[in-house]
């Protein structure tokens, strides 16, 4: 005999147990209010740039996104965009990425601080790129830092960016569709997850979250949390591999439309 949940019973539950359940209660909230008008954006995470070797690979990242028929509206970077945080890495990114003649929205990434303490390259090159929100035809993009320093693995979003989610979340609107980006894993069962995933998750429960895009772990995965689509990409770097050892490399070419986010890979070649 099946058991209907109340909405007060949903919003009760723990970020982990709607999970497990394949529910999301923001979604009831925001049934019917998606915009209808579509468009399209470029996501693009872990590119690793070395030296001088990954500027051509970039420049052509760059001119494939610029070729698509379905002209993407903006690009965001989800970290890692240097091997080592220096300016001398950081600064060609920027400028390579400039010419797709979009807004670029950028989140840091653990290789993107060069010590425990140093971000400092990053910070003059992406000023005001740490954790923030903007809006694009009535969807809601927020994104945050989840690195702490250069450490890779066994990481959870610290402190203060988890003070930043409670003064921020609530200026959201909860039946405006809602999109995530950070740099470490937030899916359920996806190495490298952070270690307080279920926690961050929590202060969305009640919004019409859809997607969530995610790096760091080389590799394709997909986790469903309700209606949102959780994911990390493989690399599209020169200079790195995929850590499922798969050979593609690239970068999501998505659709937001009737409130859902649809992603293609896009494979990416140096001619």
């Amino acid at each position: 005999m099946s058991c209907r949940l109340t909405r007060r019973q949903l919003l009760r539950m723990s970020a982990g147990n709607l999970l497990a359940a394949g529910l999301w209660p923001g979604a009831l909230r925001a049934a019917g209010q998606a915009p209808a008008d579509g468009f399209h954006f470029a996501v693009v995470n872990d590119l690793h740039y070395l030296n001088e070797r990954c500027t051509p690979w970039h420049e052509g990242v760059v001119k494939q996104i610029k070729g698509h028929a379905e002209k993407p509206e903006f690009c965001l970077l989800v970290g890692d965009l240097a091997e080592h945080g220096k300016a001398e890495q950081l600064d060609p990114i920027r400028s390579i990425y400039k010419g797709l003649g979009l807004p670029l929205h950028v989140v840091i990434g653990n290789h993107d601080w060069q010590a425990a303490k140093d971000r400092k390259a990053f910070d003059d090159l992406f000023p005001k790129a740490t954790n923030y929100f903007f809006e694009q035809r009535g969807w809601q993009f927020l994104g945050f830092d989840s690195t702490d320093g250069p450490k890779a693995k066994d990481i959870a979003v610290r402190a203060d960016t988890l003070k930043w989610l409670d003064e921020t979340v609530p200026k959201l609107d909860k039946k405006k569709p809602l999109a995530l980006f950070t740099h470490f894993p937030l899916g359920p069962l996806v190495i490298y997850r952070s270690t307080n995933a279920d926690a961050v998750l929590e202060r969305f429960k009640d919004y019409s979250l859809q997607a969530v895009f995610n790096g760091h772990f080389h590799a394709s995965t997909t986790r469903k949390l309700g209606d949102a689509i959780l994911t990390t990409n493989r690399c599209c770097a020169f200079s790195r591999t995929n850590h499922d050892n798969s050979k593609e490399k690239g970068y999501f070419l998505c659709q937001a439309k009737d409130g859902k986010i649809s992603r293609q890979f896009v494979e990416f070649k140096l001619a």
